[in-house]
């Protein structure tokens, strides 16, 4: 095989057909049980050779979650996998189980479906995604609807390219919601007039903007890949900066930033604003043996109280897959708080054997 997932002492029993499965094809889940969640320890990478861009849910029936990726080519020979989906038990062993689109959406002549974020909203599973080239001069963000985690998604068209919104380069979409007003945060790397990471309201089904004109700004445009995280009063901004996709030159990196309010403004330790060019607190870089490491997913507490978070990163001994395209794994590590901040031990990815995440199945 291709990928590898360490799945420890106690093994999973018969999930789902992994690499049998077709892209564009899933199967639902089987019945967990208990002692299935009780892996103890994790290494990095827990999934290879490519979930780049993690978003991830849980489904509130069979307690499982499920991650989603940006659309690779894996050099197996299958060609791309149009977001593939991978399942787990406890964030740290999973299982590929199918891709989320069948057939690329039809609104956008040409382009690649890039950094996907997944939530659920009124009983429906709602994936956003970018669809982009590299380079790209009128990016936009479209939105896909299923019943079920494991999909099938079927695509609901655009929300907006960046013509329309006047936002440069228009991708990395990130949902949130409070007091039953939903958001959309995006936007990545530029240095235009416009640049930058923006929010804007979404209606009651999280499926349309009911106005374009009303987005608000709360990073610069050196930041993408933007995550919204709420804790004790704070809202907090990471979000990635750095090189992506340079193989083994990779340069990703997490930083942070906090406000009061949600449309910020957003401070950095150092109490520099995040709208402002080089701001963040570092939360995350590569070291020795992982880099380009960025691009994380929500934080997710486990039943012990826990924070964690996932992300991706490669090995720059081993940076590509067979057609040149970059090998970037799924890392997972825990987040502790320090005086409400957001610190992952030795602000770097973990090397060694990890005690796991613990989630019940009761």
């Amino acid at each position: 095989m291709l990928f590898r997932y360490w799945i420890g002492a106690v093994a999973i029993l018969n999930l789902l057909s992994s690499c049998g499965s077709s892209p564009g094809s899933v199967k639902q889940s089987g019945q967990i049980t208990n002692a299935t969640a009780q892996h103890k320890t994790y290494s990095n990478p827990v999934f290879e050779p490519i979930l780049a861009d993690p978003t991830v849910v849980r489904d509130p029936q069979s307690k499982m979650f499920y991650a989603y990726g940006t659309a690779d080519n894996w050099g197996d020979g299958k060609g791309q996998r149009l977001v593939s989906i991978l399942q787990s038990a406890d964030l740290a062993h999973w299982t590929w189980i199918g891709t989320a689109f069948s057939s690329k959406p039809s609104w956008k002549a040409e382009g690649g479906i890039w950094a996907p974020d997944v939530v659920r909203l009124n009983g429906k599973y709602i994936l956003y995604y970018a669809y982009s080239t590299w380079g790209d001069p009128n990016p936009g963000i479209g939105v896909a609807l299923a019943d079920r985690p494991e999909g099938p998604f079927i695509d609901q068209g655009k929300l907006f390219d960046s013509k329309e919104i006047d936002v440069p380069n228009s991708i990395d979409p990130y949902f949130f919601t409070e007091n039953e007003q939903n958001y959309l945060f995006w936007g990545s790397f530029s240095d235009a007039n416009t640049q930058g990471t923006y929010g804007v309201e979404l209606d009651e089904n999280g499926t349309a903007v009911p106005d374009l004109n009303k987005k608000f700004k709360v990073a610069a445009g050196d930041f993408e890949a933007v995550v919204i995280h709420k804790r004790k009063g704070y809202y907090y901004f990471i979000g990635s900066k750095g090189s992506c996709c340079e193989g083994e030159k990779s340069s990703y990196h997490v930083l942070v930033g906090r406000s009061r309010k949600l449309k910020g403004p957003y401070i950095d330790q150092e109490g520099r604003n995040l709208t402002q060019r080089g701001s963040g607190t570092l939360l995350l870089k590569g070291n020795d043996q992982f880099v380009g490491t960025g691009h994380t997913s929500r934080i997710i507490t486990d039943d012990k109280g826990k924070d964690w978070i996932l992300y991706h990163g490669m090995d720059p001994k081993r940076p590509r897959v067979a057609t040149g395209g970059n090998r970037r794994m799924l890392f997972l590590d825990q987040i502790v708080w320090d005086k409400d901040w957001p610190k992952i031990e030795g602000a770097t990815s973990s090397v060694a054997v990890q005690r796991a995440p613990t989630f019940n199945f009761k």
